[in-house]
């Protein structure tokens, strides 16, 4: 019997740490469950371990590591030979340093899973929990395939986001500098030409010149406090929890959000659906990879719902997260056997939905910050013009 530290969640999302004896990792899994309790970490205190190298795998990484392992699996490879081959392919000091640490501990006689948990942080929880249901229905080589193909749809989704909020992004910099630059650099030019009576507007705009001048250290300072404040009190779980539900209600674009959120939840519970996980446990990991706490303290009642017997699709329903579409597939799919299968394909087509989203989501920024733009430069020209009228008079 060993002493195990762990972090685990309970059914409210709520982070548990403490401490539990087991004989190993799925007796501990198998004990904090009968608490209502799902692992999320753990350590064997009483083994003394290397510090764990501090990195953390990437989508892109995880895919080909699952493809890797999964085509070396199927042509019949030991699973200790093929994560051998895989560590020495790999050119990353760090990454390679876990999976040499990782081989090393699975040709001790450690579960792949359990190698892969001892490491916190480094491979997500979907990953691990997929790898242990692949080892105990013997299955790893399908079930590394399934991630491959996972954690490669989903790095697709990743680049389109970021490729397509690039260009906002540089538009939104762009705008603030011009703004600024403005203010700071054609402003006072204007200012020295002026004689006799200055105009409310323009004396307004050269006010907001001379403010920006003078005061430029205190409006960083400003700025950084904000900036730091706003990133603690998200830290917060009640915040959090508002800010998390004010996305998925803001106009227009909270139904976008929540189409990209379907996709994501869909292709999730496919896989560990179909991997042979509980229902329960499904639920919990897929709601938390969407990374909203609004929508994780709201499947707290539907996963509570489901364990006292209620079908997935009407507790998910009453929620009102998702739209009825989806929530009439995963009916059609529970009663019919096939929700696996047809969660594959709800993937597939909120997928496609979502790249659509993202692009409507680009469509409604970029007006606003031209919008922006054109606020902060008619202001400007509008005070500088009675300031140049006055200055051709004063010439004249």
């Amino acid at each position: 019997m060993k002493t195990f530290s762990y972090v685990a969640s309970d059914i409210n999302g709520k982070i548990v740490k403490g401490r539990e004896f087991a004989e190993d990792y799925r007796d501990l899994t198998e004990k904090l469950k009968a608490k209502n309790l799902f692992l999320t970490k753990y350590r064997d205190i009483e083994e003394q371990k290397a510090p764990d190298v501090k990195y953390k795998f990437k989508t892109k990484d995880l895919a080909f590591i699952s493809r890797q392992l999964s085509s070396m699996l199927s042509a019949g490879l030991t699973l200790v030979r093929a994560l051998q081959i895989l560590h020495t392919q790999q050119e990353n000091k760090k990454a390679k340093q876990i999976l040499l640490d990782i081989y090393e501990d699975v040709q001790k006689g450690k579960s792949f899973s359990q190698a892969l948990s001892e490491r916190p942080g480094v491979f997500p929880g979907l990953f691990i929990s997929m790898v242990n249901a692949g080892e105990t229905a013997g299955s790893l080589d399908t079930i590394m395939l399934r991630l491959a193909d996972h954690y490669a749809k989903e790095h697709k989704i990743n680049n389109k986001i970021k490729s397509s909020m690039t260009y906002p992004i540089i538009l939104s910099i762009l705008s603030v500098c011009i703004v600024i630059a403005l203010f700071v650099f054609v402003m006072p030019t204007f200012k020295s030409m002026m004689s006799g009576d200055i105009p409310a507007l323009s004396a307004f705009v050269m006010g907001i010149s001379d403010f920006l001048i003078d005061k430029w250290p205190i409006i960083l300072v400003v700025l950084v406090i904000l900036i730091v404040s706003i990133k603690v009190m998200l830290k917060v779980d009640a915040v959090r929890l508002k800010f998390d539900r004010f996305k998925l209600r803001i106009p227009k674009a909270g139904k976008l959000i929540g189409t990209i959120y379907t996709g994501r939840f869909s292709r999730t519970m496919s896989n560990l659906y179909a991997s042979g996980i509980p229902m329960v446990d499904c639920i919990e990991k897929s709601v938390s990879t969407l990374n909203n706490a609004y929508i994780s303290s709201e499947f707290a009642t539907v996963i509570e719902n489901v364990k006292q017997g209620e079908s997935l699709s009407t507790a998910i329903a009453r929620t009102g997260i998702f739209d009825s579409l989806f929530t009439s597939i995963v009916y059609v799919g529970e009663e019919s056997g096939t929700l696996d299968s047809i969660l594959e394909k709800t993937a597939d087509y909120y997928e496609e939905e979502s790249e659509t989203a993202i692009g409507k989501l680009v469509s409604m920024i970029e007006p606003l910050l031209i919008i922006f733009l054109g606020i902060g430069i008619g202001i400007v020209l509008v005070g500088l013009y009675p300031m140049i009228f006055s200055s051709y008079n004063a010439i004249a």
